[in-house]
């Protein structure tokens, strides 16, 4: 299906900044899901092929409180969450699919408890994200669909909030829900998660062009701040949230390429999450850093993530997982279809464009810790530095780099490296 030569989130020289050409860098290049379930309330045609789920890595279980409620920043009323911050919070995640200044974007948010009661969960067609000429070769029963731990149009939880964002930006050849488990985590635990398809950043632009198509030019910066003006005041299909975003407290995410677009805004953003990527500059609203690589990357190597530890200002932290590849913080390795084909597997066999490509980019190997690990170990390490700022709570030991109770390396041995600078 999707080529995997185009699947590595490659951070390429200028990956985080404007790309030169005129293609109006806001324009929207086509829907990921084209046909998901919950869109229309009907299940997409699968044929004979079972979907492979790639829902959070741990369930809200185990310490999860019973609808107590907690106060955050600002007198903002808030449901308590499982002090294990790789479990999923007490929050039901509804999605919806928004069109914000031209760009396609993934909005998930805290719903209503209860009313994913009856609900269908999200299911997301990735074909959507393949140039038009490539996405019939890939029948039903040969595709991997994504699976989503969300509802689509659920109600939002309007007895609390409001609810702070984060941004979450792909890396090259990425598209909006790359990194699905961390986007659901990070709502049911109380955020507004927002990530756009951004035009000549996404599969669909990069591989068209191995496909014969013009190149379309990126536009990060702007692409961010239209996503920031739309949590300052959201209007139009954001509107259902207004009342509920706090507009304010704002935390970016980036993976590779992504986390260079997100190197310079901490004039905006309070957090920064840069993953296997480098390190951010200061800026008037930054206030912490979290700075996620894989010790094994053989993309980025992890040097990177070390200088860009060192380079950026305090207060920061560094987390190495050990034994894991540049793909660690996506779902890309782990979605298969029902023959148990990867992305370079199932491009090969339909001969997608750029499929030659696809063995020396694609970072996967079985030797690596399990994807789920890393996931859990990524939603806590993430959820601690956002929760900390942006809901006004108190984590503790969290990073701890001795052998402690509440430490991530005493509750994560594949943690290689953790480094924090108060």
């Amino acid at each position: 299906m999707i080529v995997a030569s185009c699947l590595v989130l490659t951070a390429c020289p200028g990956g985080g900044g404007e790309s030169a050409g005129s293609t109006g860098g806001g324009s929207s290049t086509g829907a990921l899901a084209s046909s998901e379930t919950g869109s229309s309330g009907a299940a997409p045609t699968t044929g004979d092929a079972e979907p492979t789920s790639t829902g959070g890595a741990a369930s809200s279980t185990g310490d999860a409180p019973n609808g107590d409620e907690v106060e955050g920043c600002d007198g903002a009323s808030l449901l308590a969450v499982p002090e294990d911050r790789s479990l999923s919070g007490p929050w039901p995640v509804g999605v919806k699919t928004v069109t914000l200044g031209g760009l396609t974007v993934e909005v998930w948010y805290p719903g209503e408890p209860g009313s994913e009661a009856g609900a269908v969960p999200r299911r997301y067609d990735i074909r959507g994200a393949l140039p038009d000429s490539e996405q019939a070769k890939v029948p039903d029963a040969k595709t991997p669909w994504q699976d989503c731990d969300c509802y689509p149009d659920v109600p939002v939880d309007g007895e609390h909030g409001p609810y702070p964002a984060v941004i979450f930006v792909h890396g090259t050849a990425g598209f909006r829900s790359q990194s699905l488990e961390q986007m659901t985590h990070w709502a049911s635990r109380g955020f507004v998660v927002l990530a756009a398809d951004h035009p000549g950043l996404w599969l669909k632009d990069l591989l068209g062009q191995l496909c014969g198509q013009p190149a379309v030019a990126q536009h990060l910066g702007a692409d961010i701040s239209t996503l920031v003006a739309a949590i300052e005041q959201p209007t139009g299909d954001l509107e259902f949230l207004a009342g509920h975003l706090d507009g304010v407290r704002i935390g970016m995410a980036g993976h590779s390429a992504g986390g260079g677009a997100i190197e310079n805004s901490g004039e905006v953003a309070q957090v920064l999450i840069p993953m296997a990527a480098g390190g951010v500059t200061a800026g008037a609203a930054l206030r912490s850093t979290l700075v996620l690589g894989a010790q094994a990357d053989k993309v980025v190597a992890y040097g990177s993530q070390q200088s860009g530890f060192e380079s950026s200002p305090a207060p920061k932290r560094l987390v190495g997982i050990t034994n894991a590849g540049h793909l660690a913080f996506s779902s890309l390795c782990s979605l298969a279809n029902a023959d148990g084909q990867d992305f370079v597997e199932i491009a090969g066999e339909f001969d997608i464009c750029g499929a030659q490509f696809a063995s020396a980019l694609f970072d996967c190997l079985d030797t690596y810790v399990p994807d789920a690990t890393s996931w859990a170990i990524t939603n806590y390490a993430s959820s601690a530095v956002l929760e900390e700022t942006l809901h006004c709570a108190d984590i503790g030991d969290a990073f701890a780099s001795i052998a402690g109770i509440a430490g991530i390396m005493a509750k994560f041995p594949e943690v290689g490296e953790v480094l924090e600078e108060k």
